[in-house]
């Protein structure tokens, strides 16, 4: 009977524990016009798996702490285990006392060639470049998981960008498009370099006191919460005046232009002129948003 109760407890102690993500994997596969193959529901089976189930941190996550995440694959062609494609990938994290999800993450990947034989084994090995397919997806999982962190802790999220930076630096060794510095001002590598660059030190800042002091309060103090989120966005204002038009604020505003104009449309009133100032300053490609912020 000891026996029996120990072995339950055991089970009930790994079923409260759980790997960091909860993610969704979609493979589209219609330009190819080959969409009924067998292999891109084999790989999109595998990329889930793969995600999931993988341990990519020492951290012990409970089963409503996993990040909820998304990798929407486009593939436009494919040629033999060769595939070009693309990926939009997404991250949420949910709001304190209340049934909303944030957008945290939004990125679309155009750059994203690789090759796969269906069944092989997808492995992570953060010292080695095997894979174009494996290193892009770990990449997105270590930068989702560091901007997560950043939400709910300052500068938490580095040792996860540091891992991402390895996987840049050893992907270089390949042909693949996105790991270089000559590869764009919106690439992998640029979006990395940024991250960790002590020039943009204060974005960390920018998504815990957008999050952790302004929307984790909304059911408590909403006024309060709208002047903090107001406040995390004035220093995207001093990210801008350092370097106009910087990928961070970039990928910020397509996560949040939509969330920040319904915040600001309704509730507690607060000043938003200079608010308003600020977004169409240096988020311009978002006016359509700002114009919906109706006082």
């Amino acid at each position: 009977m000891k026996t029996l109760i120990g072995i339950f407890a055991i089970l009930c102690t790994l079923s409260l524990q759980a790997q960091e993500l909860n993610a969704v994997v979609i493979i589209n596969a219609e330009q190819t016009g080959k969409a009924e193959l067998q292999v891109f529901k084999t790989l999109e089976r595998s990329l889930t798996e793969f995600i999931n189930n993988t341990k990519w941190t020492d951290r012990k996550y409970k089963q409503q702490e996993r990040v909820e995440c998304s990798f929407n694959i486009i593939v436009q062609e494919i040629n033999s285990d060769a595939f070009r494609a693309s990926v939009q990938v997404q991250s949420s994290r949910p709001i304190f006392n209340t049934n909303y999800d944030s957008p945290i993450f939004n990125f679309n990947d155009r750059d994203f060639d690789f090759d796969y034989v269906e069944f092989q084994p997808l492995i992570f090995n953060p010292n080695t470049f095997d894979s174009n397919l494996v290193s892009v997806i770990s990449y997105y999982v270590y930068t989702i998981l560091g901007y997560d962190s950043n939400t709910f802790k300052k500068n938490d999220g580095d040792k996860y960008f540091q891992i991402a930076k390895q996987i840049v630096t050893t992907a270089q060794s390949g042909n693949n498009r996105g790991w270089k510095p000559q590869d764009g001002p919106q690439s992998r590598y640029r979006l990395n370099e940024d991250l960790l660059s002590p020039n943009f030190r204060e974005f960390s800042d920018v998504l815990y006191g957008y999050h952790r002091s302004g929307l984790d309060l909304m059911a408590d103090d909403n006024k309060k919460a709208k002047q903090a989120v107001l406040n995390s966005i004035t220093k995207l204002k001093a990210m801008y005046n350092k370097r106009p038009n910087n990928f961070l604020n970039r990928v910020f505003f397509d996560s949040k232009a939509e969330e920040i104009a319904s915040m600001f449309s309704g509730g507690p009133q607060i000043p938003i002129t200079d608010l308003l100032t600020t977004l169409n300053r240096i988020a311009p490609t978002k006016s359509s948003f700002w114009r919906q912020i109706s006082f």
